[in-house]
């Protein structure tokens, strides 16, 4: 039996899931962090670990799996015992357990049990649809570097300019030029002025000869024109609307990858719609959507068992 199936399942929703006779599965949240090295920003998640030393039933997993295969809570917990012995089996012979979507497990030279985390998959829900991405270094930061090494292997010696006495030709030059700046702007300022003024009383004089051909203007000369009567005939139609159950395919922080499930989907073959965002802020994409809920549990059980395990039924209110 695949009970790491299972365990991955309760580890979206509890913090701490028990394989009897085994161990136990803890999350722990961590927050979003930065690594420097890699300009890599991951998001927040939970932090999977192993605890040999909490191998008590607590009933949680056993519980989950009777209930997914229908069978009995007696049955379910004999068929994990023999999977904890066997796993216990398997490392004492020095093998590798590799748990899907959980983690690996093997024995140390101490006996002990060492677990190695699978980081492809983030179990805290509330990060759902986020993924870690790294970010290119800025280009100016490592010129401003590269410029300032070559600042301290070559120094620049700034020799003071030496003016002859009686030099102020120069000043003369920079005033004359400054002096005749000022009054091309001044020139212009009034130029501005006086032609929006001008342009206002235009509008405004246009305005009022607007106005008064309004107030002058007869529509009709003697009797008003008569339209020809025009009879359509309307066809009203009743019908009802339910709710729709929509087969979620998966909901993205960002719209324009949802936009983009839902061409890989209808490419598919799927009738696939984006149908909105959740309170959370992402946007939803479904595989299809139903009035009926019997062909959305079909859709549902088909996608489950032969594409997506993660897929969902959400059905409006």
């Amino acid at each position: 039996m695949r009970v790491e199936h299972y365990i991955k399942e309760l580890l979206y929703r509890y913090n701490c899931v028990v394989m009897p006779e085994f161990g136990a599965f803890l999350a722990h949240s961590s927050s979003a962090r930065v690594d420097a090295s890699t300009n890599t920003l991951y998001p927040p998640t939970k932090v999977i670990s192993f605890n040999e030393q909490l191998a008590k039933n607590d009933g949680l997993l056993v519980s989950h799996i009777s209930k997914a295969k229908k069978l009995s809570y007696e049955d379910i917990l004999e068929e994990v015992n023999e999977t904890s012995k066997e796993w216990k089996q398997k490392l004492l012979q020095g093998e590798v357990i590799d748990l899907f979507g959980v983690g690996k497990l093997k024995l140390n030279l101490e006996g002990k049990i060492q677990f190695k985390p699978e980081n492809k998959i983030n179990y805290l829900t509330s990060s759902f649809g986020l993924s870690s991405f790294a970010s290119k270094p800025i280009l100016r930061e490592k010129l401003k570097e590269e410029v300032e090494a070559i600042e301290e292997r070559i120094p620049f010696i700034i020799t003071p300019e030496q003016r002859k006495e009686g030099s102020f030709r120069p000043l003369l030059k920079y005033a004359a030029i400054a002096l005749l700046l000022l009054s091309l702007g001044v020139s212009s300022y009034q130029f501005y002025n006086q032609n929006n003024l001008q342009q206002q009383l235009v509008d405004s004089e246009a305005k009022e000869q607007v106005e008064r051909h309004i107030q002058e203007a007869t529509f009709f000369d003697n009797s008003p024109m008569e339209l020809p009567s025009l009879n359509l005939a309307v066809t009203k139609k009743d019908f009802e609307e339910g709710p729709l159950h929509h087969v979620v395919a998966g909901a993205f922080r960002i719209k324009g990858n949802a936009d983009k499930k839902v061409t890989q989907l209808k490419q598919l073959g799927y009738n696939a719609r984006y149908i909105g965002a959740n309170r959370y802020g992402l946007h939803q994409v479904s595989y299809a959507s139903f009035s009926d809920n019997k062909e959305a549990l079909k859709l549902y059980r088909k996608i489950k068992r032969s594409t997506s395990p993660d897929v969902w039924i959400l059905s409006d209110k």
